[in-house]
């Protein structure tokens, strides 16, 4: 029988949670948060209010589309409810993006012998980064890693891979420079299997995203990572959230090659892009799994709905929990 997707519960603890996510949005939230401030201090909720409200989503890099979503639900509701004070919106803002980016695909899914995890996404997005800091807590929950560095067209990928891999306390498998990336995998896999490893990572090339000859080679690697004796589980598309809404260009076309199952938004501390979460879950429909609010071993962190929206919307008195909205 098939475990279940766990929630990534059991990277280090200390994360940041509400009170974390809130201070470490700061650029995002100040993006927002200015305008939605003027918006919602208006004296009456009238056309000026609701235009207020799509210019200050869409200033936090919340596409037209999904701007469109939250505006028609939030209209909706103020006329169920008879509200008439814009201030009594932000709860409800809080809330329709809490509901927008919940997703009961949010977990990381490691049922297997052993489970595969594939990692894309552009240079530049973090990739390398996510993978060193992921292993580092799974090899800390008690679980055995290989790393697979299939990014052979850079000796500085396999050498950073590298140092992760002696630092988290999981087993490197390397090719040579220049090498099939697919074989590397399949080593890789080969290698976890043959040794009783519970998680393969896999590391991929990150040229840019228009090189067909690259999306090619990740649907390869995916198809050596979908055989026995692996069990190909999760596609992770790393994104640098201060790309904002190129990042779902990306997104779109790496999916289309690997299959992705989710999304890790890297940078998102540095970045008042943080609108652009919303579209990558509305629009790709895969799950946030993880996001990235720091440099620390402990800042990468689990998503969670309900911390991210009150973060970005919060409130007047600084409160931050939204959930009883």
């Amino acid at each position: 029988m098939t475990a279940a997707p766990e929630r990534p519960g059991d990277l280090p603890e200390g994360s940041p949670r509400a009170a974390g996510w809130r201070s470490r949005l700061a650029k995002a939230r100040s993006a927002l948060g200015e305008r939605l401030g003027a918006a919602l201090a208006r004296p009456d909720l009238d056309a000026g209010t609701w235009e207020a409200l799509e210019e200050a989503l869409l200033g936090a890099d919340v596409s037209w589309e999904v701007t469109e979503q939250l505006l028609g639900h939030l209209r909706a509701e103020a006329t169920q409810r008879r509200i008439d004070d814009p201030g009594e919106l932000r709860s409800l803002l809080a809330a329709a993006v809490t509901e927008t980016m919940d997703a009961p695909d949010g977990g990381l899914d490691r049922s297997g012998s052993p489970a595969v995890w594939l990692f894309v996404g552009v240079n530049g997005s973090g990739k390398t980064t996510t993978i060193g800091k992921l292993a580092h807590a799974e090899v800390a929950a008690g679980r055995r890693v290989v790393l697979a560095a299939a990014d052979t067209f850079r000796a500085a990928a396999t050498e950073q891979l590298a140092v992760w891999a002696e630092r988290a306390g999981a087993h490197l498998v390397a090719g040579d420079p220049g090498g099939d990336p697919a074989a590397v995998a399949f080593d890789a896999i080969s290698h976890a299997a043959a040794t009783g490893a519970d998680l393969v990572m896999i590391d991929t090339a990150g040229r840019l995203h228009t090189n067909h000859n690259l999306m090619g080679e990740l649907a390869k690697i995916r198809r050596v990572a979908q055989r026995a004796p692996g069990e190909l589980r999760e596609v992770l598309v790393t994104l640098d959230a201060t790309v904002g809404q190129n990042g779902l260009t990306q997104a779109r076309r790496f999916g289309e090659a690997a299959g992705v199952t989710g999304a890790v938004l890297t940078k998102l501390d540095g970045s008042a892009r943080g609108g652009s979460l919303l579209s990558v879950r509305a629009e790709l429909n895969v799950a946030v799994k993880l996001v990235g609010l720091g440099e620390g071993l402990g800042d990468l962190v689990p998503f969670d709905a309900a911390a991210f929206a009150a973060a970005l919307v919060g409130d007047d008195e600084g409160n931050s929990d939204v959930r009883g909205a």
